[in-house]
Parts: structure tokens; sequence; C-alpha cells
């Protein structure tokens, strides 16, 4: 079951969500897209549809409200608000953790590009609620003040063509204190646009969620 829906996330503003329901779902993907993305994000909808697949419940969002997206399309400054991010999803994931169709089931997060800066951070502020992490090309750095904070077991996946992200990534490893992993997708770029790529993410990811999630 797929249908559209609004977020409140209060000052009378919302935010717009796709939720598939997979019947018998055994838990809830929530996603964070990249900088100047949308919830209309090729990449994040394909690893959706693995996710699905395996009777994972995905809710694809716009992390800004129809009116910031104006704004952010003149400055591209919001895009890279990451505690404007971090606190909206945080909204978010309350709100699905209330909604009649999604409480019972457990919640994991999947990050890509500064989305996974803004999911590491709410993680760390909501750890009864995020169970599990995935970042796709991430900027964890940019969570570096919370990183240690992160409960959930959160699995880094870059490109192993994105040499600066690599090492961005292994930083902020060393900084998280939860059970982690590091994949690194051999020739890959940032976007993961080669043939097969983005394959190997949906992949990864969905096992991780599904192992998780089910623990």
């Amino acid at each position: 079951m797929e249908r559209e829906i609004s977020i409140d996330i209060g000052d009378q503003d919302v935010v717009k969500g796709d939720l598939i329901l997979p019947d018998q779902a055994q838990g809830l993907v929530i996603f964070a897209h990249g900088s100047g993305s949308s919830r209309h994000s090729r990449r994040n909808r394909q690893v959706a549809q693995q996710l699905n697949q395996k009777k994972l419940a995905t809710l694809l969002f716009d992390l800004l409200t129809e009116n910031e997206e104006v704004i952010d399309q003149q400055t591209m400054q919001l895009r890279f608000d990451i505690p404007l991010l971090s606190k909206r999803l945080e909204k978010v994931i309350d709100a699905m953790a209330k909604d009649n169709q999604t409480a019972n089931l457990p919640i994991g997060c999947f990050g890509a590009s500064t989305g996974a800066a803004a999911t590491l951070i709410a993680a760390s502020h909501l750890p009864k609620c995020v169970r599990a992490i995935v970042s796709r090309g991430g900027r964890p750095d940019l969570a570096k003040q919370e990183l240690s904070g992160v409960q959930a077991p959160t699995l880094l996946i870059v490109g192993g063509l994105d040499l600066p992200v690599i090492e961005m990534n292994k930083e902020a490893y060393d900084l998280l204190q939860c059970e982690k992993k590091l994949e690194i997708v051999p020739g890959a770029s940032h976007l993961f646009e080669e043939p097969g790529k983005l394959d190997r993410v949906s992949e990864l990811a969905s096992d991780w969620f599904v192992k998780k999630l089910g623990e």
C-alpha cells in the first residue's frame, strides 16, 4: 500500500512524504535525502524498492517545506543547515512512531550525503526510537559532535572512488561507539552511478536493516 502523507512539523507547517507499507511489514525505514534532492530522488527510490521487497516499509519525505524549497533554490543555504534538518527528521520519526499504521514497527533510518549527518544527529537524540542506520555516500563528519551518542547499529557505505568522503567516513567510524561497519564499494563514485553499484548499496542496506530491525 502506498500513500502520500503530510507530517506536521509545527508552526502550521508540514512536509510531504510517500509511505509504502508492504503486507506484513517487519520494520520501517525513513529516508533522509542529500543536499539539493527531495523525496523523489531516483537513487533513494531504487534502494527503497529493494527494501519493500524484503518486507520493510519505507518513508521518503521532503526535509524542507514547499516555502523553504523556494528559498533554498535561491540561496542554497537551507540544504546545508544540518541542525534544522536533524530537528525536522526527529519530528518525522516521532510522528511515525505514533502513527496508527507504523507505530508497531521498529524504525531504521537511511541517510544520503548531508542527510546522513541529519540522521546520525536525530538518532543520537532519539536512541529509543531509531534501531538501525545506513549512510550512503554520507557526510558523518558534519555530525562529529554527536557521533559518540549514537546507539543504533550503523553501516557506512562509501564508493571506492570517492576518496575525500572515504576519509571523512573513516574518521567518523573511529568516533562512533555503537555497533558499526564501514563498507567501501569498489569502483563506485560518490553517487554510485556506475553499473551495478547502486544495486550493491541496496543489497548491503537491505541485509543490514532486515537483520538489525529484526533483532
